[in-house]
């Protein structure tokens, strides 16, 4: 790239140059470069971009043309994310520990069983950030320490069922009755 602060004279075969070579500078000349090399950006590129069908191309330039043109729009701004991108996940990530529900056959709690009954099966999920006491500190920093270390232990609350709901009853493909307790959560708290 050429700056602005640097003068260039004009090459050494011009007349111009030959009658003016003592009053101008003479800048340092860049070596060329060399375009064969694998290692250039060029052929880096050249080999991406061959890897690519003519439509993938068109779209790739579109959305990228199109990009330009937002940031070319906004005066050089970023405009932020829309809802739905990263900022979504970010969310999701930190809901607090609650009850949730859905609806599964009874073959795909993985008890056993083979059925084709549904049933609504509630779990508890979610973080505990809020309900870290003393005890996950002080546990937090001996671990730390490595004062603990072969035991497996949590130092921060985990969201579990603090009661389940009644218990559910259903028929399997053989026409055996059966009766599952503690199978669904009524009431999540942080353990």
């Amino acid at each position: 790239m050429l700056t602005g602060s640097r003068k260039y004279s004009p090459s050494p075969s011009s007349p111009a140059s030959r009658a003016s070579s003592s009053s101008l500078p003479v800048a340092p000349r860049r070596s060329p470069r060399a375009l064969d090399r694998h290692s250039s950006l060029l052929s880096q590129y050249g080999a991406l971009l061959e890897s690519y069908t003519e439509g993938e191309l068109r779209r790739l330039l579109g959305a990228l043309a199109r990009r330009r043109g937002r940031a070319a729009g906004s005066g050089g701004r970023r405009r932020p994310e829309p809802a739905g991108g990263r900022a979504k996940r970010a969310r999701g990530r930190h809901k607090p520990c609650g009850l949730r529900q859905l609806e599964v056959s009874v073959s795909e709690l993985g008890l056993g069983y083979e059925s084709d009954e549904t049933v609504l099966f509630r779990y508890c999920s979610g973080s505990c950030d809020g309900a870290v006491r003393s005890y996950d500190l002080s546990l937090r920093s001996m671990r730390g320490r490595r004062r603990i270390r072969r035991e497996k232990v949590r130092a921060r609350p985990c969201c579990r069922p603090l009661a389940y709901d009644d218990d559910v009853s259903f028929l399997d493909a053989y026409n055996h009755y059966y009766t599952v307790n503690e199978l669904s959560a009524k009431e999540c708290g942080c353990v």
